[in-house]
């Protein structure tokens, strides 16, 4: 029996180039179902996607990060192929995916992005990618080159269990370092990554999603690594306390006065604050601790429909 595969375009005013991307995997990956969520565009293409042979949905939400949380909770396959709607990502490159993941049993396999033009990938979004990766690589784990990248195979277990919390272009962040945190087995295997055709315009802003980017990955540490987030707080205000209290020490080991009431009490609160920001990390990491195992026993309760 063969997997049921379904190929997941999320699309916001992409109508110069939805059809295409339709089209090629529909013709790489025969008997796939090809699903275009359309994020409320204002051009054809759902009249465009449609008339390709997808099956063409509608998410109101504005965002990326919303419009996957829609696609994983409504569609039901063994195998999804998560791809943007734009075609600078490789259709035949599919088929080495699809069965990557199949023959060796993984959950994930992502794309690296291989340009094959030099507007392709641009500096900005080059040096970001690399900047956030390495970010993520240091604290979640090494296991992903390109974090950022767009087009990705993955198991019915790993979007079944996915939260999808994301709203915007975060979401490739939160479902890498879910991937991580559950320590699935993946890969990353090369792929083309083309330039946008001509009259297609790019929806990511290389500053302002960047920063967003950079706000989900905090976030994600505080709530994944609570212990290296309050704990780093907490030593920051213990630096700053004996920074600020030195002077009082010392003085009052030459006199044995302290006249210098108003940084003693400062000293004293932040030395406080700063234990009680590593108490608290102590706590959270043990409630982290017991939700992730939650999230483990959820990812393998979810059946395997199709026997790898």
């Amino acid at each position: 029996m063969n997997p049921e595969i379904a190929v997941l375009v999320p699309c916001y005013n992409e109508q110069e180039t939805i059809a295409k991307v339709v089209a090629d995997f529909r013709a790489h990956l025969p008997g796939c179902s090809v699903f275009v969520y359309d994020n409320a565009s204002t051009d054809e293409t759902a009249v465009r996607a449609r008339a390709a042979g997808a099956v063409v949905r509608t998410e109101p939400l504005p965002g990326k990060g919303n419009v996957v949380r829609r696609m994983f909770a409504d569609v039901e396959a063994d195998v999804y192929v998560l791809v943007d709607g734009d075609d600078t990502y490789d259709a035949a490159s599919a088929p080495m995916f699809v069965s990557r993941l199949l023959s060796e049993s993984l959950d994930m396999v992502s794309g690296l992005r291989v340009e094959t033009s030099v507007k392709a990938y641009r500096p900005g979004h080059r040096f970001g990618n690399w900047m956030l990766t390495s970010l993520v690589a240091r604290i979640f784990g090494k296991r992903f080159k390109d974090m950022l990248s767009g087009y990705r195979v993955m198991s019915r277990r790993l979007v079944k269990s996915f939260p999808a919390l994301s709203a915007g272009f975060d979401i490739e962040t939160e479902l890498t370092v879910h991937a991580l945190q559950l320590r699935v087995p993946m890969a990353e295997l090369p792929a083309p990554y083309g330039d946008r055709p001509a009259g297609s315009v790019s929806k990511l802003q290389t500053v302002g999603d960047g920063f967003r980017i950079l706000g989900a990955i905090g976030t994600l540490v505080k709530e994944e690594r609570p212990l290296q987030f309050f704990g780093a707080a907490g030593l920051l205000l213990v630096l700053a306390a004996l920074l600020v209290g030195f002077p009082v020490v010392t003085e009052f080991l030459q006199t044995g006065l302290v006249p210098r009431m108003p940084s003693a009490i400062l000293a004293t609160g932040l030395v406080l604050l700063g234990f009680l920001g590593f108490t608290c990390g102590l706590i959270l990491q043990t409630v982290t601790k017991g939700r992730l195992e939650l999230k483990r026993m959820h990812y393998l309760s979810i059946p395997i429909r199709f026997k790898r």
